[in-house]
């Protein structure tokens, strides 16, 4: 089953726990209760109370605030995700150079070649990306990630366009998605007993995600692609879009089980790396088609 990403985005709302299930007030009046994958606050003049926040920590659901322009500024994370998380947290710690440089590696060819798909999937050339993806070596010394992005994204959303976390428009609308994929992939991460923060290759003393940096590289184009069709249908504000780009986490890939959703497909990859760790070989389970299919999830 699929969760919920819950986005406070309204301004003085209240939040508690009631009944076993986290509840949300403005003015006395309850507005909802769910059970969630994760919680993004976008809105002004929150209170919390403490039962509140231990149940979301007890759940294993991050809660991530969003500063100017959608982009994350905080992250509230549990202690406990795992019974055996202090062994696999060892584990992971332990990996070696080389092992995170391979995972590094089979991470960016992966997320090349969801960047090429999603162009095939527009019938945009892709070629150049396909070749890219073949010639990812161990730790990406050639830097074929940026690479790709130079030849990805003027491809997708135009000459013009360029990356920037600080505009309007369709990077507003990349940074939530990406916001909305960040908190999933660090849920997915705490579930499977590792730490969000020791990563294969994002280095940032300050950043508590690193890891789900790179764990969620091969699925941003998901995103991408939601923002392409945002923007194509006039749509170029994260109010008008957040809907799709939340929705984006129930997309429906295939994978060697049958269809699965987005969320349990980033679970998966977690789990795999948690099982690399303490093997000492990477086998990572990425799914098969790696872009979103058009027929409905069997989980």
């Amino acid at each position: 089953m699929v969760g919920r990403v819950l986005e406070l985005a309204r301004d003085n709302l209240a939040i508690h726990k009631s009944r076993g299930f986290l509840s949300v007030r403005k003015h006395g009046a309850e507005i909802g209760k769910a059970e969630l994958d994760a919680v993004i606050v976008s809105g002004q003049g929150l209170t919390w109370s403490n039962s509140a926040l231990a149940h979301l920590a007890g759940q294993n659901v991050p809660v991530t605030i969003l500063g100017a322009n959608f982009a994350p500024v905080a992250v509230v994370l549990p202690l406990n995700g795992h019974g055996e998380q202090a062994y696999r947290m060892a584990d992971q710690a332990a990996a070696s150079k080389p092992m995170r440089k391979q995972i590094w590696a089979r991470l960016v060819r992966h997320k090349i070649a969801a960047q090429a798909a999603v162009l095939d999937r527009l019938c945009i050339s892709s070629e150049r990306l396909h070749r890219l993806s073949y010639s990812v070596r161990s730790g990406d010394p050639d830097n074929r990630e940026a690479q790709a992005a130079q030849i990805y994204w003027p491809l997708l959303l135009g000459k013009t366009f360029r990356r920037d976390i600080g505009q309007d428009g369709p990077n507003a609308l990349l940074n939530y998605g990406y916001a909305v994929l960040r908190a999933a992939t660090a849920r997915a991460i705490v579930s499977s007993g590792l730490h969000p923060s020791l990563s294969v290759h994002h280095r940032s003393g300050g950043d508590a995600l690193a890891l789900a940096d790179d764990l969620m590289e091969p699925f941003r184009p998901t995103i991408d692609l939601t923002v392409y069709d945002l923007t194509n249908s006039g749509i170029d504000r994260v109010e008008d879009g957040r809907v799709a780009l939340v929705e984006a986490l129930s997309a429906s890939f295939l994978t060697d089980r049958g269809v699965s959703p987005l969320t349990q497909v980033v679970l998966r990859l977690a789990q795999s790396l948690t099982t690399s760790f303490s093997t000492g070989k990477v086998k990572l389970d990425f799914p098969q088609q790696l872009i979103p299919c058009d027929v409905q999830s069997d989980d």
